[in-house]
Formats: C-alpha cells, sequence, structure tokens
C-alpha cells in the first residue's frame, strides 16, 4: 500500500487530535491525562524544531552567501539581484503585517478563552513582558548594538539572539568568498556537507510532525476548548491566503513595469513551476522546472537564470516571510499582547534576515518563525495555534516563494539587456516545447 504523503498525515493527526481533545473533555480526569501524557509530545516536538534553528541558520546562511564565490563578479548582476530580492521580501513582510493588523485575527479570541491561553503559557508570557520591560529601558540604538555579538558561542545558545547568528553566519561568508580558492575550499566543503545533513535532519524531525500535531491540537482542544478559538484560526488562513494573493498581483505589476510583458503572458509561462511548488512545498524541488520555464518560455537568458534563481531559492523566501509577520502578530493577538511599532518593524527585520537563511523545503518556515517569535518575545508555544493548519499555507506559500524568484530573474535580465524571445513561443497545454 502506498504511504500517504507528509501533508495527508499532518492533516490527519490534525482531525484526529481535535476529535481526540473534544472525546477527552467528556471523559473525568481527561484534560489532566491529555495534560501529563500527550501535551509532552508536542513540546518535545516544538522543542526539537527550536534545536535544529541555529545549525539550520549557520549552514544555510554561509553556503548560501559563499556560494556567490567572487565578490567582483557580482558587479552589476549580482547587486541588483539582492537589492530586488530583499526590497520584494521587506514588501512581503510590510504586506502581511498592514494585513494582519487591520483584519486583526487574533482578536476575534474571547477575553475567557485569552485568559485561558496566558494561564497555561504563563511562563512564556512573563518572558515577554520581563523583555519589555528591559528594551524601555534601552537607548535608541540598543537594536543595532544587539546585532554584533561579543561571543559567537554564547549567541548561538539562544534562540532568541538568532540576528546575532544571522550576522555573524553573512560575515563569516564574505570571509569565505575574500580568501584563495584553495584554501576556502575545504571550509565550504564542510558547510556544504554540514547544510545537506541540517537538511537531513528537518526531514526526520518532519516525519515526527503528524505525531506532533496530534498532540498540540488534543491539548489545546482541552485547555482552551473554545469554538471562538477556531473562527480565529479561520481568520489567520484567510489574512495570509490574501496576503499571498496581493504578492502574486505585485509580482504581476512590476514584471509588467520593468519588461512590458503582459501578466497573463508571465503567468502562463511559470504556472508548471508554480503547480510543482504547490505540491512539492519545496523551492529547492522546484529549481530546475522553474529554470526551464523561464529561460525557455519568458526568455531569460540562461547566464541570468543560472545566476538569479538559485541565489533565489536559498535567499528570496517572499511567501515564507509574509506568513511569518502574519503568524507573529497573530499568536501576539491571540495571548493579548499588544506589539508596539518598534516590535513590529523588529519583525521586518527579523522575518527578511531569516528568510535569507530558510532552507528550500518543506518545514523549514515553521523552524524560522521560532526565529521571528523569538526575536520578538512572543511565546513560542503559540505555534501550537497555527501548526495544525501550517502544511497548505506552505504549499501557497512555496508557490509565492517561487513566482517571486522568476519575476526577479525577469527584471534582473531586462535591466541589464539579458531578456530576449522566448525560445517557445506558442503556449502548449501539456508542457512540451518545440525542439
Amino acid at each position: 500500500m502506498k504511504r500517504l504523503a507528509l501533508h495527508w498525515q499532518i492533516l490527519i493527526g490534525m482531525v484526529v487530535g481535535v476529535l481526540f481533545g473534544l472525546g477527552m473533555t467528556y471523559i473525568e480526569g481527561g484534560k489532566e491525562i491529555v495534560q501529563d501524557w500527550i501535551k509532552p509530545l508536542g513540546k518535545i516536538f516544538i522543542n526539537a524544531l527550536k534545536l535544529i534553528a541555529v545549525p539550520l541558520i549557520l549552514a544555510s546562511l554561509i553556503k548560501g552567501v559563499s556560494d556567490l564565490k567572487d565578490i567582483s563578479k557580482l558587479s552589476k548582476m549580482g547587486g541588483r539581484t539582492i537589492v530586488i530580492y530583499l526590497i520584494t521580501t521587506v514588501v512581503a513582510v510590510s504586506i502581511g503585517l498592514l494585513l494582519v493588523n487591520i483584519i486583526q485575527p487574533g482578536n476575534s479570541i474571547s477575553e475567557k478563552t485569552r485568559q485561558e491561553l496566558v494561564e497555561n503559557y504563563s511562563g512564556d508570557a512573563q518572558k515577554y513582558k520581563d523583555e519589555a520591560e528591559k528594551q524601555k529601558d534601552s537607548g535608541p540604538l540598543q537594536a543595532l548594538v544587539d546585532i554584533v555579538p561579543e561571543n559567537i558561542f554564547g549567541a548561538a545558545t539562544q534562540n532568541r539572539n538568532m540576528l546575532q547568528i544571522i550576522f555573524f553566519a553573512i560575515f563569516f561568508g564574505i570571509g569565505l568568498i575574500l580568501i584563495p580558492n584553495e584554501k576556502a575550499k575545504p571550509v565550504k566543503s564542510f558547510f556544504d556537507g554540514f547544510n545537506e545533513v541540517i537538511l537531513k535532519l528537518i526531514d526526520l524531525i518532519m516525519l515526527a510532525a503528524p505525531y506532533g500535531v496530534f498532540a498540540l491540537l488534543a491539548a489545546l482542544v482541552v485547555e482552551s476548548p473554545s469554538a471562538d478559538l477556531f473562527k480565529a484560526l479561520i481568520w489567520y488562513a484567510f489574512t495570509v491566503v490574501l496576503g499571498l494573493l496581493i504578492m502574486i498581483l505585485f509580482y504581476n505589476l512590476i514584471v509588467w513595469a520593468v519588461t512590458k510583458k503582459n501578466p497573463s503572458t508571465f503567468l502562463k509561462g511559470i504556472s508548471p513551476a508554480q503547480l510543482l511548488a504547490f505540491s512539492t512545498s519545496s523551492s529547492a524541488a522546484t529549481l530546475p522546472v522553474t529554470m526551464e520555464r523561464v529561460t525557455e518560455h519568458l526568455g531569460v537568458d540562461e547566464e541570468v537564470s543560472s545566476f538569479v534563481l538559485p541565489i533565489g531559492a536559498t535567499i528570496n523566501m517572499d511567501g515564507t516571510s509574509l506568513y511569518q509577520a502574519v503568524a507573529a502578530v497573530f499568536i501576539a493577538q491571540a495571548f493579548g499582547m499588544d506589539l508596539s511599532l518598534g516590535a513590529q518593524l523588529g519583525i521586518i527585520v527579523t522575518a527578511t534576515l531569516a528568510s535569507i537563511g530558510s532552507a528550500a523545503v518543506p518545514g523549514a518556515g515553521m523552524v524560522m518563525l521560532v526565529i521571528v517569535l523569538g526575536q520578538a518575545g512572543i511565546p513560542e508555544a503559540g505555534l501550537a495555534l497555527i501548526f495544525a493548519i501550517d502544511r497548505p499555507l506552505d504549499m501557497c506559500r512555496t508557490t509565492v516563494n517561487v513566482t517571486g524568484d522568476a519575476s526577479v530573474s525577469m527584471i534582473v535580465a531586462k535591466t541589464i539587456g539579458k531578456l530576449h524571445k522566448p525560445k517557445v513561443k506558442e503556449w502548449d497545454d501539456n508542457y512540451h516545447h518545440k525542439k
């Protein structure tokens, strides 16, 4: 019998967890059984995600930066690529924050349910309050000071210091580029292998996702059996999907403005890659198809696509960044936390930089969300609120990630005179192209 795909297993785990939790609320002592014997499994799963966060940042970012190989070769194309990627990521995070503050999905939770959540995760809430008090006493440039670690090993021991880890990884990667290739090669080979190991560990952790979801949802239901919580979850999903649709529209507009290509031509050309991204939830797995579509069907020179798209699969995660912004504020709203403008600007910075180190594989976005939550002082236990529907949203945001990569490759190609007539002029419903 064919094994069920992971996303179906997660959805089944979600449904079973909710039903099990509801059933246990009708059994005397059922709540205590779930809290003592089921909830710890969910906690272990979250801990595993947090465990892999620092190694993932180090491995992915150092590999991604060092893959640029020669800073002098970046010149016009490299500089424009990275700047455009960063701009689109900031736009994505900003759209997410704007929507979540307008729609406020977390505020639909009743005060009673909110109090139950705060009581259940009082330790995390207290950490947030303590951190907020510290920030009040800090100077205006303290956030800048905090980015540069005085001890990388000390910074690596806390998930709350992820910006310091990101700074060190980028700095280290630049150092690798600047030293002679024969000296850099063994170090780079180590981090290439290290990155592969970390990606495999994520695969292993995600095998436990259905059980982690079951435990998290069962515990959530018995501790806060309120319909308004699930209503808020629907509004949260709506906010994320709406933001992702706006990003697709944004890509079409900038492609049209820069290249004068009809939006329908762009969407037809890239749609097979979008469909594959949706089904696999992996920008990396979709990369070969993305490169073929933009080169053969959208007219991007191979020299541009072979540089821009692999870099994009590493550092351009617009859909993931938008989702992280919405998720972070939604969780804060659910816990009754009023995030200041400064805290939300911090989310923009952290989500943008974290997306640079986000691996192009399923589940990595959830690991990166741990970073964003930790940096903003939002209870990481709030992951329980959103993990149940993360897989379908992961499929949607990966589609946006791939669309963003393709649009940036067209823009860069146009600005340096490397955008030509497509080799395949006519749309073929069977995705065959002329030889």
